[in-house]
């Protein structure tokens, strides 16, 4: 069986993610598309809105055949670390390809960047410090560097959100030699950021997130753009959770967390750097809210997405030291599958390179340790008796088979 890789977060599953998939396996050839999916924090640093289990229902009813989890410590990563433990997952499950979608739609200029890119390496990783210390975040400046050391005209642009992910992914099959092919296909309609909604039926997830939280939580606004099964799925999980996950859920959590730990044990979380402990001290302060913090703190040089995801470790206390050995995933956690996927997976399954962990209470790693952590934080933006629910959800339920 032919198979295709996908890198997904699915915040919520929708109409343009149908459309990826179907596209994905035309243009492949693919009889199985596998999704590996983001836990319950995202890699721009947020809670998804729903779990990965009601996540998973979604992607398998929407055209998805096999769902597996990213592990935290690849899920709430910059662009080239979420990337490398994707294609590594993809690669362990034997994927024929992977699929992503791009705003320059062909893959001959990916390939291109990850060369003039490997050529230049010194050049270019010399001119990120340079810009870096002249306040520039680390994406503008990694944007600004290859256009320096670019002379080509249909360059990539590395100021797209989705080009700088595709071409991590591009880079995080060929840096590694490994044997599946990458394939993309143009973005339609609305852009990873969009917050608006068009008169299209395909919106960016951002912005059905937007109006569903502005709409408090009202799933109509939303309708014309995500399947009838994703709405669905969100409806359910409303009435069994009373609420949808979102970032003000957790600000009472996270400003305990900044306040309570000294400034020496901030300062041991990953991606807590150059003294910025301080100012979230400062801030957590005078802050009534986590928006109100995010825009405090938020600078030229810090940018949103990475002070989301530095919150993000302080809350599941991950610190350097957990990361430090971190390389790359070490098992396969499987979330849910239909027929196709289960009939793929047999066809692997003796020769994965890595342990396929069905149930979480079967698999003893310490390695699987921050999911788990992940997971019960997560649970936490709940109020009882819902967050012990969705605790035990993690360790009880059998994956998903539709």
């Amino acid at each position: 069986m032919k198979s295709c890789g996908l890198v997904v977060e699915y915040n919520p599953f929708h109409n343009g993610h149908a459309l990826h998939a179907r596209e994905s396996r035309q243009k492949t050839g693919a009889d199985v598309i596998v999704a590996v999916m983001s836990g319950p924090f995202l890699q721009r640093g947020e809670p998804a809105l729903v779990s990965k289990w009601a996540r998973t229902e979604m992607a398998l009813l929407g055209g998805i055949d096999l769902v597996i989890e990213l592990p935290y410590p690849f899920a709430v990563q910059k662009a080239e670390i979420f990337a490398k433990g994707s294609i590594s997952l993809l690669e362990s499950l034997g994927c024929d390809t992977f699929c992503f979608g791009s705003e320059d739609g062909r893959i001959e200029p990916f390939i291109n960047a990850h060369n003039i890119l490997n050529e230049n390496a010194n050049t270019y990783n010399a001119t990120i410090k340079s810009l870096m210390k002249m306040g520039y975040s680390y994406p503008t400046s990694a944007s600004k560097a290859f256009q320096t050391i670019s002379n080509n005209e249909d360059t990539l642009d590395l100021t797209k959100p989705n080009n700088i992910l595709g071409k991590e992914y591009v880079s995080a099959a060929l840096s590694n030699g490994y044997s599946i092919q990458p394939y993309t296909i143009q973005r339609v309609s609305a852009g990873y950021h969009d917050v608006q909604l068009s008169s299209e039926p395909i919106a960016s997830a951002t912005g059905i997130r937007k109006a569903i939280l502005e709409e408090n939580q009202e799933l109509n606004a939303v309708e014309r753009y995500i399947p009838p099964s994703t709405l669905h799925g969100l409806q359910h999980y409303v009435a069994a959770y009373q609420t949808l996950h979102q970032w003000e859920l957790y600000w009472p959590l996270l400003k305990y967390r900044i306040l309570a730990a000294s400034l020496t044990e901030l300062a041991t979380i990953y991606d807590i750097e150059e003294g910025i402990e301080y100012r979230m001290k400062e801030m957590a302060k005078q802050s009534m809210n986590f928006h109100g913090f995010m825009t405090a703190m938020k600078t030229k040089r810090y940018t949103w997405t990475r002070i989301q995801r530095m919150c993000v470790h302080i809350l599941t206390h991950t610190s350097k030291e957990d990361m430090i050995h971190v390389n790359l995933p070490s098992y396969i956690r499987l979330l849910g599958m239909n027929e196709r996927g289960q009939a793929y997976l047999r066809t692997v399954k003796k020769t994965l390179p890595v342990p396929l962990v069905s149930k979480l209470s079967s698999y003893q790693d310490h390695h699987i340790d921050s999911d788990i952590r992940a997971a019960q934080v997560y649970a936490m933006g709940l109020r009882e008796p819902y967050q012990t629910a969705l605790m035990k959800r993690e360790f009880e339920a059998p994956i998903i088979k539709r």
